[in-house]
């Protein structure tokens, strides 16, 4: 099936775009139009790299395709230099929300880093609005058109510097503005969610809902970190829970594989792993199994019962749409309808919503791959 970015795919005869999807893993800044960059840029005086659309979008892929999520985040240093004033990142984070449900999403999830945005005077609690605006000036656009969607934020603290007790803060005071849940993000390996440990505290005393990148760039303890020290809810990429997998023989389909405590803690209790396939390869996240998409771990997980959800991570960076992703997966590993129907529904049981809600949601889903 030919897959582009922003194109369509078949499947069982089947649009793939046209079905109803959740997108949990999604980042602001690692999702701007290469057009939009370079309008901007040029309000604010940022140079790029590439004056032409297409070929920014070329340099971004370029850039990320680099096997390091060290290497891989130096390109954002371009999208949020041109996310730094109320115009900007409210035209963003409408874009967004219309891109999204462009690709047939129906609910969706945005994290991004409010203290990566005040370079230009705003203040936390400005930046934060600003994007709502545009999330919601993004609904109203989307509903014009005839799709319906909702969007919640994802606060996000990085996880190298020492504000994320302000910014779980910033959190819970926004959680009846627009803010569903929290996360850490940036350079993983090194800095535990240990480290963050007061914010996971205030977080849980307040009852606000926690995902943390954990077992991307980091492997087992980064995870077991995540759900002790964190109190994740979910695990942002998660993939590399597998190394708690020891797979014992294959048999054709048949696999024999022993679990480890963690592995099996994660997979009883239904934690949701927010899999990121497309940016799993360029960031080296799977290198442990190979280079290829057939060799990432997803369709193990999967069959092993763990809760997978499907997500682009960074749509500018891996050039990518999540119906794009979904056909990957399909061509990759001969999935039928019911394994992508399978694969939203993990995610609307995961998301940061009320149970009614979720519920609502999971019939919109089955409604959806029904017709």
């Amino acid at each position: 099936m030919p897959i582009e970015q922003h194109g369509d795919a078949l499947l069982e005869g089947v649009s793939l775009r046209g079905l109803p999807k959740v997108s949990l893993h999604d980042h602001l800044d690692g999702a701007v139009r290469p057009a939009t960059i370079i309008e901007l840029a040029g309000d604010a005086g940022v140079d790029v790299p590439e004056t032409d659309a297409e070929d920014l979008s070329d340099w971004f892929a370029d850039r990320s395709d680099s096997g390091s999520l060290v290497e891989y985040l130096k390109t954002f240093d371009l999208t949020t230099a041109v996310m730094q004033t109320r115009e900007g990142l409210t035209r963003v984070a409408r874009e967004f929300v219309q891109d999204l449900a462009e690709d047939g999403v129906i609910y969706g999830e945005v994290r991004w880093a409010p203290e990566q945005h005040l370079a230009r005077g705003l203040s936390l609690e400005e930046v934060v609005e600003a994007v709502q605006d545009g999330i919601e000036e993004g609904e109203d656009a989307a509903a014009d058109a005839g799709h319906d969607i909702r969007v919640g934020q994802l606060i996000t603290a990085m996880r190298h510097t020492d504000r994320s007790l302000e910014i779980a803060k910033l959190a819970v005071a926004f959680r009846e503005r627009g803010a569903v849940g929290f996360d850490i993000a940036g350079p993983e390996d090194g800095f535990l969610p240990a480290r963050h440990r007061a914010a996971f505290d205030h977080l849980a005393g307040a009852f606000f809902p926690v995902t943390v990148h954990a077992g991307e760039a980091a492997g087992l303890d980064s995870i077991r970190s995540a759900l002790i020290d964190g109190r994740a809810l979910r695990l942002g990429h998660g993939v590399r829970i597998a190394e708690d997998l020891e797979v014992v023989s294959r048999e054709g389909d048949v696999v024999e594989v022993v679990f480890g405590d963690l592995a099996r803690w994660v997979r009883d209790r239904e934690i949701p792993l927010e899999l990121s396939p497309s940016s799993n390869l360029q960031t080296g996240a799977i290198e442990a199994w190979g280079k290829e998409l057939a060799d990432h771990p997803f369709d193990l997980l999967y069959q092993l019962g763990f809760a997978v959800t499907v997500n682009v991570d960074n749509r500018t960076m891996s050039r990518t749409s999540l119906t794009r992703e979904l056909a990957l997966l399909a061509e990759t590993f001969d999935y039928g309808l019911d394994d992508l129907e399978t694969f939203q529904l993990n995610a609307a049981a995961g998301a940061f919503l009320p149970v009614e809600e979720r519920e609502e949601l999971i019939d919109l889903i089955a409604d959806g791959f029904d017709r």
